[in-house]
């Protein structure tokens, strides 16, 4: 299990490599991407050492729920364009049921527990992104499984 906030790019392919070794069967990945329709940039803030024992947590609640034999989460911070990565999340399990469920269950935790902050640029202005309904509904439906 590996998690990290960082400023810096990560290599996904690379990161998938890492995950292979010994009884993993399946390697399930997900990158996520700053949106470039109508953002200029978003920045992205945290608060160092809480957010990475919330993304722990949410890792360790992954690996409580199904058979992981590798995790890697990574979650950008500071200012970021259009099409740049920010996260990346990757699961490896000796099948791929439990690697594509606790890939999918990691980033809809993340989205909404990880305490991370939004502020997008846009033509018109900047604000700050709230969270978002489907976002909180993806959530449920793990906590009603």
């Amino acid at each position: 299990m590996s998690v990290t906030v960082q400023q810096a790019d990560f290599d996904a392919g690379a990161e998938i490599s890492a995950l292979g070794g010994d009884g993993v069967g399946a390697v399930a990945s997900f990158v996520g991407l700053v949106r470039g329709a109508g953002i200029a940039a978003m920045t992205l803030e945290h608060y160092p050492g809480m957010t990475e024992s919330a993304l722990a947590e949410i890792v360790a609640q992954a690996r409580g729920r199904w058979n992981l034999l590798g995790v890697r989460v990574i979650h950008r911070v500071g200012r970021l364009l259009p099409g740049s990565r920010i996260v990346f999340v990757g699961v490896a399990s000796g099948h791929r049921h439990d690697a594509f469920a606790a890939c999918e269950f990691i980033m809809d935790y993340l989205k909404t527990q990880a305490p991370f902050w939004k502020y997008e640029e846009t033509p018109t202005g900047g604000r700050w992104v709230d969270a978002r309904a489907a976002d909180d509904a993806a959530l449920n439906r793990w906590r009603e499984s």
